[in-house]
């Protein structure tokens, strides 16, 4: 059978559909059906700890929702019952609770069994922390659990030799496993931990095993709606799945017409439509989107998809660095067409444009949505100025449009 054959506009539109990013936001006050309802369009929000701008799994809702109350998203991910829970997926990240027995079975082998640890001493710890957080009656840090185990360990009859170091693998190594899970961060951004059964809205049938091919199915397609239509690279990258295994889902799905393998003008690989996905005939969104935004997960397929070279340069040595330390790509309709590098200096109450550069083609009003849409998210931040510095081509364009307010 001939495959349906996609322009490469096309698959871009289809691509921004299923982001959420393909319409102008709401207008008025965001409540949260609407946080709600776009997180389970994404079904996952990766988790980083660099906090220049804002925590990144807040950065996806406002890109498709502008302005909402961030308190909202805490109360899915730490209320019961919780809306989201925290796993590995692409990264940590906040995941749909019902991915999270699929994304364990397919993470099982990855798991990491403490390294070099004697088994039975990660045996011992693992029986030891397990003990702590079920009788501590809330969740604890990690700090709070090593803290407890020493005090345990203390009152025993026999010496393992206390190993701080030891006991946090086996610690990560539980949460890998799935057995204990965030119920929630601290103000300093640290996991609290808490037997899986207490955290998810399932209770202890969250453990209860998924089938390994059930498991890929489910989140190849999952990742299908998300991204709409995509090579196996891209659906596989969405959860971190195997490429092999992915493809053969994808292959199972097709032939069951939950998608449609399609060409699309200018890849090399084939790909594969979601059948639900909507190709639009235009699109008006616009958007700064996070360093780690689920439309920009996969680097390949950004490239293929919109022209755009993007790399994170959070690690690179300063002199190093092209574009800056937190660089956030500008979606303007269909197009990207510019790049900015942004902090938020909170005790100035000032949003900090360190660096603003345009891509090749920009459009003469780059600097002009740009401007509206820096002020958006101070707003959001609740930073009351925008400093434009003089670094980037498109820096003084920016910087003129931003003092016209």
């Amino acid at each position: 059978m001939k495959n349906t054959r996609l322009s490469l506009r096309q698959a871009r539109r289809t691509a921004l559909a299923a982001q959420g990013l393909a319409r102008v936001r709401p207008t008025g006050l965001v409540n949260a059906r609407q946080v709600g309802r776009t997180f389970e369009r994404l079904a996952v929000l990766q988790i980083d700890s660099v906090n220049v701008l804002s925590r990144s799994h807040y950065l996806p809702l406002f890109s498709r929702l502008g302005p909402y109350d961030s308190k909202i998203l805490d109360r899915m991910a730490g209320r019961r019952p919780r809306r989201m829970v925290e796993y590995w997926a692409h990264e940590a990240s906040f995941v749909r609770p019902e991915l999270f027995a699929d994304l364990r079975a397919v993470q099982r082998r990855t798991w990491m069994t403490a390294g070099s640890l004697p088994e039975v001493l990660a045996e011992d710890l693992r029986e030891r922390i397990l003990e702590v957080l079920e009788s501590a009656g809330r969740p604890l840090t990690s700090r709070e659990t090593m803290d407890l185990l020493g005090h345990s360990r203390a009152r025993g009859t026999t010496d393992w030799g206390w190993n701080w170091n030891a006991a946090k693998r086996v610690l990560e190594d539980l949460f890998a496993a799935g057995l204990i899970s965030s119920a929630g961060r601290t103000a300093q951004f640290e996991r609290l931990y808490a037997p899986t059964q207490a955290v998810h809205p399932a209770g202890a049938a969250a453990l209860a095993p998924s089938d390994f091919g059930d498991a890929v199915l489910r989140l190849t397609e999952a990742a299908a709606r998300a991204h709409g239509v995509a090579t196996v690279r891209g659906l596989a990258d969405y959860f971190r799945l195997q490429q092999r295994e992915t493809a053969l889902a994808a292959e199972e799905l097709a032939g069951k017409g939950i998608l449609e393998r399609v060409e699309v003008a200018g890849w090399r690989q084939p790909a594969y439509l979601h059948a639900e996905a909507v190709i639009p005939r235009a699109v008006s969104g616009q958007a700064l989107l996070s360093p780690f935004d689920s439309l920009v997960f996969e680097r390949r397929r950004l490239e293929e998809l919109f022209g755009f070279h993007y790399r994170i340069e959070i690690y690179t040595p300063p002199e190093k660095r092209r574009f800056g330390y937190y660089v956030l790509p500008f979606l303007l309709g269909e197009e990207l067409v510019a790049r900015v590098d942004l902090k938020a200096d909170r005790g100035a109450g000032m949003l900090l444009v360190q660096a603003a550069h345009s891509e090749p083609g920009a459009p003469h009003h780059t600097a002009r949505q740009l401007a509206a849409e820096l002020r958006l998210m101070a707003q959001w931040l609740g930073l009351g100025q925008i400093t434009v510095k003089p670094a980037g081509d498109l820096a003084p364009a920016l910087k003129l449009e931003v003092s016209r307010e």
